[in-house]
């Protein structure tokens, strides 16, 4: 289909459990396609060259940068966003912890929080701390988001 001279082509998203149909243009960013045809605005936009970890997301549960990952690319994989995170362990760990200040950040820190418990459920402080490097908060010391990473470890009784 050819829509003001650049050709668009529909695509299966896999988010949250749900399949989309799209339309995207080649140069579609993941973070355009769910926060403008998904509705799903818990990524954030930020500073679009993959500093911030604003828009994470996972990817057959790896954290991404959506604004770095072409939607077009994405076809193939199992995406979930905060949206799909809704009453999980990080995200009451983040509350019970305080480890939200403005909130912009947070939803980023949330998906990378969960993919290292996932991937690594008996995590040190010192991993802890690497995988929060992928992320920025201007609001905290990161002191609460890495005691609510503690606290959903502990919990799962692997610490």
């Amino acid at each position: 289909m050819i829509s003001n001279g650049k050709s668009k082509t529909v695509i299966e998203l896999h988010v949250n459990g749900d399949s989309h149909e799209v339309m995207v243009r080649s140069g579609d960013t993941l973070l355009d396609i769910l926060r403008e045809q998904l509705g799903l605005s818990g990524a954030k936009r930020s500073c679009e060259n993959g500093d911030c970890g604003a828009c994470t997301v996972l990817a057959d549960g790896k954290p991404i940068h959506s604004c770095l990952s072409l939607a077009i690319e994405s076809c193939d994989q199992s995406l979930m966003t905060i949206e799909g995170l809704m009453g999980s362990p990080i995200q009451q760990a983040f509350v019970d912890n305080w480890a939200i200040q403005c909130g912009f950040c947070t939803p980023g820190f949330i998906l990378n929080c969960h993919a290292l418990a996932t991937e690594h459920p008996n995590a040190s402080d010192e991993v802890i701390e690497e995988w929060m490097c992928s992320n920025l908060c201007r609001c905290t010391g990161y002191q609460e988001i890495k005691e609510a990473v503690q606290s959903v470890v502990r919990a799962s009784g692997n610490a």
